[in-house]
């Protein structure tokens, strides 16, 4: 209860309330347990986003140990992904949802120093042509890849996908994933199945040269509280 204690002091009113609400070395079994403790906690002055957290058993200096791929949220995660689109025909890529599209002329742009935007998309013929932004755009994650599906000929299919819920993970270098599974307004029901789909996911992505456990820690959290472990056994579940 001490550390307990000592974090309580460094944090607001509003936290400080939260965490009376976490039970000391207490980890979850069951999702909608801990959507319920977390969205009994107090709310702040916006709708927060519900975040998923996993350290993964990987070595990230090993490249065939990189962890990272995409998945479909059932319910969407609650934000407006706003998507550019690398391509010599923007106008369906407009039409599809896009913020901004083209080639030459969105290059220049991104060369300038823009980059107001969450996802970038291209057809593999512009990728010739992207290429000459990628040291701006790769360190930011913002840089297409065909892992991820942002390198594609169906960019209309692909945009639609990212604005209605598709969202990208990727381990760091110090081997953690994070990423949300929707605001808290969506509720404990849908929060849960957004939960489990992403929880799959990441444990599909499993390197195959990994042995022994995939996941040593996660938890769940929303933007201003303190995170919800979850247990092993419930991890377990999800590596089938």
């Amino acid at each position: 209860m001490i550390m307990v204690r000592e974090a309580m002091k460094k944090h607001s009113k509003r936290y400080r309330s939260a965490l009376e609400k976490v039970e000391e070395g207490k980890s979850y079994e069951l999702l909608p347990d801990a959507f319920q403790c977390l969205l009994e906690m107090p709310a702040a002055r916006f709708d927060e986003t519900v975040e998923l957290s996993m350290h993964l058993a990987v070595d990230p200096k090993q490249s065939d140990q990189m962890v990272r791929g995409i998945v479909q949220l059932p319910h969407g995660n609650g934000k407006e992904v706003r998507v550019v689109a690398f391509t010599a025909k923007p106008e369906e890529a407009l039409a599809a949802g896009a913020c901004e599209a083209g080639l030459a002329d969105l290059i220049e742009k991104v060369k300038e120093g823009w980059l107001d935007f969450d996802v970038a998309v291209a057809t593999p013929e512009a990728m010739k042509e992207v290429k000459v932004v990628a040291r701006i755009l790769g360190p930011r994650g913002l840089m297409p890849n065909p892992k991820t599906g942002t390198i594609t000929d169906d960019l209309v299919t692909c945009i639609e996908a990212l604005k209605k819920g598709r969202v990208e993970f990727k381990m760091d270098k110090s081997a953690n994933v994070q990423l949300g599974v929707g605001k808290r307004s969506l509720g404990i029901q849908k929060l849960v199945e957004n939960a489990e789909t992403a929880l799959q996911a990441i444990q599909r992505a499993r390197p195959a040269s990994l042995k022994g456990k995939f996941v040593k820690r996660a938890a769940v959290s929303t933007t201003m509280s303190p995170g919800l472990t979850l247990h092993e056994t419930l991890l377990a579940r999800y590596g089938k």
